[in-house]
């Protein structure tokens, strides 16, 4: 029994005795290995979100640098080439002006690209080195000798050879590119000046070869630095932490920003070339503002604050850019020069402890002053011009135009008649408003004579600023410039009309099917009786016109406008077009003239001259050309015309301003004075002028009033080239006697005029009698 007893107890104790000793190491882990799997776990759920992270990075960077478009480029914007060869119509005066639209450096001797010397028959150049539209051309070393306003011999100076073709770069004259909000030239790393390297890794980054991206003494001593200051003093970036917050990051001062900095900076350099970097460092960097667009890159801030390419910059000017590095807008040396001359001189005093500047050297460049540009633009703003640029690369370059790629485009504008055409609109217009009211607008077109190129464009009073394009767009009636397709009509009848024949002047009154009637009179009011068709043209006479025009027929007239390039559907059939009732805008007019003042040969207006990607792939490329379209006789009576307006009719002012030019032109003014027009017509260019209201109210200005006073002021600025008129076949002159406003046949008459003798008949007619009697008609 008691055996039994004791091993149910036994039994009992055995049961319960977990209960009273639990074994807690087997039931539960340690504190100590709970930790350790945690770690574990945080450790492999961290290393795999920086795994993620970094290929997320990896990917965008890739994205960027591997596609080889790190940026959106802006398309860049040149202006017209100059070709010059023996034989050139160019002025050495002429010349020294587009050198100086370029900003090339008159010296005593030239020594280095875009500088030239200059006596009174030779110049002497070295040109820049451009990637010209059919590829790259290297600097050259040249004299040119001049003689009789224009270019006599070429000479390679180093070669010590005659050229037959000396190109001169063109103007910079901006970016063109909707939808991206900021400028950039691109150059490649082997374009920077070796000093701009060295002086930007020894102010910012003196390990850059030697770290991995990121600099851990440089983020150790910036860290000090900024505890003991209490505040950020003092950034630990290596220039690649910069390209990668720069080009990926926002500027937020942020842990979490400065960590993905760090780590897109390994990247970066773990996947590209050092001079890689750089190069995209020199084209990111920000440098300040641009009419309120950033401007990154080296290259553009050489222009925005030197006026010049980066390759020609001083030691002094590379120093003061690298300097700005730190904080454009703090040592922006327009507003702050003491800061910025100060930072200049600390990043030359670098140089010099780092022996990569000599003392002499250092002394002579600390002792310049910044030498910036007068004002902080990369060029004066043309819109207007840049307004038909845009619709012209629309229609000829369409698909073939990628935007954001950076493509290089050249126009034909010229600089210094862009300059000088906005000047003379900005200081003639405010002289006029005092009669025509603080509301008078304008706007001018200039084309070259021959080309057809757009040389310049203004739209509005004020010609920086964009809006309404009055050049393009402000369809006006033209009154009295419509004169000139009437005549050349005429002139294109030679056995009916010849300059020397005669119209009458004496009132009419032409009835319309509608029961209505017309009466035009002369400006002012007076009737001659009968005039020569030379004299109605140049005196800008309305009766003999509508006179002749009736006898020509309207639609003949229509169709002379239509082959001097007008868009006939818009002119009405019936008499007053003859007077110019129909409205065209200036740059219609200028076609009109172009073809007028190239005695009848046609070239379409256009801005562009060629398209080409940035490598210099060509994607467009347009060669002026132009079409015979009215026979040559006829137009070299019309333009022979046009220059006695100026000689001894409505524009006569400028003959006695500009008499050696022997300038052709016509004057134009609309009904109550509401429009003034002027064209004028050197050897060069054809411009035309419009003043007027937006509100179509009267200003009180005819065309000799307003519009020529401004192509004076213009051509005061520009100069003039005298307008020569080579004789074509079959003209010869006459000698008439003038009685009053008529010539009369006088074989030994005053003066000679010239005419469009078909049969021979006009050299025969002193010295033999004219069988025919024909040509005593021409006179009657």
């Amino acid at each position: 029994m008691a055996d039994k007893k004791t091993r149910s107890h036994a039994s009992n104790k055995k049961r319960s005795s977990p209960k009273r000793q639990p074994n807690k190491a087997a039931a539960k882990p340690s504190w100590n290995k709970r930790l350790l799997s945690l770690g574990l776990k945080c450790s492999l759920v961290g290393i795999a979100a920086v795994v993620m992270l970094g290929i997320y990075l990896d990917g965008k960077i890739q994205d960027r640098f591997s596609s080889g478009q790190i940026w959106q480029l802006p398309g860049v914007v040149y202006g017209r080439v100059i070709n010059l060869s023996p034989g050139s119509d160019v002025s050495l005066l002429q010349l020294r002006q587009q050198l100086d639209a370029l900003n090339y450096q008159k010296v005593r001797t030239p020594k280095r690209p875009g500088e030239y010397s200059a006596s009174q028959t030779r110049l002497e150049i070295i040109r820049r080195p451009f990637d010209f539209e059919d590829g790259p051309a290297p600097a050259r070393h040249a004299m040119l000798s001049f003689g009789d306003n224009q270019v006599n011999q070429i000479t390679d100076v180093s070669a010590n050879q005659s050229l037959g073709l000396l190109r001169i770069e063109p103007k910079l004259l901006g970016m063109m590119e909707s939808g991206i909000n900021e400028q950039r030239l691109f150059l490649p790393r082997e374009r920077f000046p070796e000093f701009l390297v060295e002086a930007l890794l020894t102010t910012e980054d003196r390990d850059f070869y030697h770290h991995e991206g990121v600099s851990p003494s440089g983020i150790l001593r910036a860290f000090v630095a900024n505890i003991r200051a209490g505040r950020t003093v003092q950034g630990g970036s290596t220039l690649t932490q910069q390209l990668a917050k720069n080009l990926f990051l926002t500027r937020d001062r942020t842990l979490w920003r400065k960590a993905q900095e760090a780590y897109m900076a390994l990247i970066l350099d773990f996947r590209y070339s050092k001079d890689k970097l750089l190069e995209a460092y020199f084209n990111e960097v920000y440098l300040g503002q641009n009419r309120g667009e950033p401007v990154h890159g080296f290259p553009l801030g050489a222009r925005l604050y030197f006026g010049r390419p980066i390759s020609e910059l001083r030691v002094d000017q590379l120093a003061l850019l690298v300097g700005m590095v730190k904080g454009p807008s703090y040592y922006n040396p327009f507003r702050h020069p003491e800061r910025a001359k100060s930072r200049r001189d600390l990043v030359l005093r670098l140089m010099l402890e780092q022996n990569r500047l000599s003392s002499a050297d250092y002394q002579a460049a600390a002792s310049r002053p910044l030498d910036i540009q007068k004002t902080p633009t990369l060029s004066r703003p043309q819109p207007a011009y840049f307004d038909q640029l845009k619709e012209e690369i629309r229609h000829k370059v369409g698909d073939k135009y990628a935007a954001g790629a950076g493509l290089r485009i050249f126009t034909t504008l010229d600089p210094v008649s862009q300059q000088a055409i906005e000047r003379a609109v900005t200081e003639k217009v405010k002289a006029l408003k005092h009669r025509a009211g603080n509301q008078l607008e304008a706007a001018a077109v200039i084309a070259d004579r021959r080309s057809g190129e757009v040389r310049a464009m203004v739209g509005g009073a004020r010609p920086g600023f964009a809006g309404f394009n009055r050049a393009l767009n402000a369809k006006r009636a033209i009154g009295s410039l419509a004169k000139p397709a009437v005549y050349l009509t005429a002139l294109n009848q030679p056995e009916r009309f010849q300059l020397t024949s005669n119209i009458d002047d004496k009132p009419i009154r032409l009835e319309g099917s509608q029961g209505s009637s017309w009466q035009p009179r002369n400006y002012d009011r007076q009737y001659r009786g009968t005039v020569s068709l030379l004299t109605a043209l140049a005196k800008s006479y309305n009766v003999p016109t509508v006179n002749l025009g009736m006898q020509l027929g309207l639609e003949n007239v229509v169709n002379t406008f239509g082959q001097l390039g007008a868009k006939t559907d818009t002119i009405p059939r019936v008499p007053s077009l003859l007077l110019g009732a129909f409205s065209m805008s200036p740059f219609e007019v200028t076609q009109v003239y172009q073809t007028l003042g190239n005695a009848g040969q046609r070239a379409p207006l256009t801005a562009l001259r060629a398209v080409t990607t940035k490598e210099g792939q060509g994607l467009y490329q347009n060669w002026p050309k132009a079409e015979r379209v009215v026979p040559e006789q006829a137009g070299w009576l019309t333009l022979y015309a046009m220059k006695q307006v100026v000689k001894q009719g409505t524009g006569r002012f400028l003959q006695q301003r500009h008499r050696h030019a022997a300038l052709a032109g016509k004057t134009g003014t609309t009904d109550d004075n509401r429009d003034s027009w002027f064209v004028g017509i050197d050897d060069k260019e054809v411009t035309t002028v419009w003043l007027g209201r937006d509100d179509n109210q009267s200003t009180g200005l005819t065309g000799a009033s307003g519009a020529l006073r401004v192509y004076d002021d213009y051509l005061n600025r520009r100069g003039a080239t005298p307008l020569a008129l080579p004789w074509p076949a079959d003209i010869t002159t006459v000698a008439v006697s003038q009685q009053g406003s008529q010539y009369a046949l006088n074989c030994r008459g005053e003066t000679s005029l010239p005419v469009w003798d078909i049969n021979g008949q006009f050299a025969k007619r002193c010295r033999q009698p004219d069988p025919v009697g024909w040509l005593k008609g021409l006179f009657n």
